[in-house]
C-alpha cells in the first residue's frame, strides 16, 4: 500500500505530501497517523530549515473522510481520537522554528482549511476554494479553525463561514489575509518549491524568534511584548546567523546562514 504522506528532506526543506489523490486527500484515519508520524520526525531532524505541505491531485484536502466517521461503531469517539491525532502534528509545526509554506490548489475545506490556516506563507492556485464546512454536517471545527481564522480573516468574517457556509475563492482568500498570494495552477508547484527553498536558506533561529513572538503578541500587553522583543532579539544577536548576517552587510555581500 502507497503511503498516504509522504515526507522527504533535501537542502533543509521538508516536503510533505498528502498522497491520497483518489479521496480528495480525505483525512481518514490512516492518513492523519501518518501526517502526524512524518511530522514528529520531520520536526526531530536538526536539518529541517523549512517545511512544505502540499497535496497531490486536482484538490489540497477535502477535509475528513465522513465515510469513515460514518462507518465507526463510535462516531464521536472515533472523530475526537482523530482530532487529537492531528492536532499532535499541528502543533509540532507550530512549536518548530522553521516556517511552514502551504500550496493549495482546488479544494480545501474542513481540516484542509485548517492546515491552510496554520501555514506562515501561503500559495493558493487560481482553482483554490476554501470551506469551513464542518457546520454542514453538524459538526464543530478542529485543527485550530476557530483559533487562526479569527486572527486571520476577522471575526465577521469567520462567522460567515462558519453560520452561512460560505465558500471563498482563491482572490477572496488572498483579499481577506488567510493567503499570501495567488498564482497560476500550472505554476503553483514550481512556486511553492522556490519560496519554500529561499526560506530554507534563510536564518532559521531568527524566523523561529520571529514565529514565536507573533503567536503571543494577540495575548501579550504592549509593555509585555516589548520586553519579549528586545529578549529576542539579544538572543539572536548572539546567534552565528547575525553575527553572519552582520558581517555580511558590512561586507556588502550575500550572507550565508546555516540555521544557527
Amino acid at each position: 500500500m502507497t503511503d498516504l504522506v509522504t515526507g522527504t528532506l533535501e537542502g533543509g526543506l521538508a516536503t510533505i505530501t498528502l498522497d491520497r489523490p483518489e479521496a480528495g486527500n480525505a483525512m481518514s484515519w490512516e492518513l492523519v497517523d501518518t501526517f502526524s508520524a512524518v511530522v514528529e520526525r520531520l520536526t526531530a531532524t536538526p536539518a529541517v530549515r523549512a517545511f512544505l505541505i502540499r497535496g497531490e491531485g486536482k484538490n489540497f484536502c477535502v477535509g475528513g473522510d465522513i465515510r469513515s466517521f460514518a462507518s465507526e461503531s463510535d462516531p464521536a469517539d472515533f472523530i475526537g481520537r482523530l482530532a487529537r491525532r492531528l492536532h499532535v502534528g499541528l502543533a509540532l509545526l507550530a512549536a518548530h522554528p522553521a516556517p511552514l509554506v502551504i500550496a493549495a490548489q482546488g479544494a480545501a475545506a474542513g481540516a484542509g482549511l485548517s492546515l491552510v490556516a496554520s501555514g506562515d506563507i501561503v500559495l493558493v492556485g487560481q482553482s483554490a476554494s476554501f470551506a469551513m464546512a464542518y457546520t454542514g454536517i453538524g459538526l464543530t471545527a478542529d485543527g485550530g479553525a476557530t483559533w487562526l481564522l479569527p486572527r486571520l480573516i476577522g471575526l465577521r468574517a469567520t462567522q460567515e463561514l462558519a453560520y452561512l457556509g460560505r465558500r471563498l475563492t482563491a482572490q477572496e482568500a488572498v483579499d481577506l489575509g488567510l493567503a499570501t498570494r495567488m498564482v497560476a495552477d500550472e505554476a503553483l508547484a514550481d512556486e511553492a518549491t522556490v519560496v519554500a527553498t529561499r526560506i530554507a536558506a534563510g536564518p532559521t533561529g531568527a524566523f523561529g524568534g520571529v514565529k514565536r513572538l507573533l503567536a503571543r503578541s494577540y495575548e501579550a500587553t504592549l509593555h509585555d511584548h516589548l520586553d519579549a522583543e528586545a529578549a529576542a532579539i539579544a538572543i539572536a544577536m548572539a546567534g552565528a546567523d547575525a553575527q553572519e548576517g552582520v558581517a555580511a552587510f558590512l561586507e556588502r555581500r550575500k550572507p550565508a546562514f546555516r540555521g544557527a
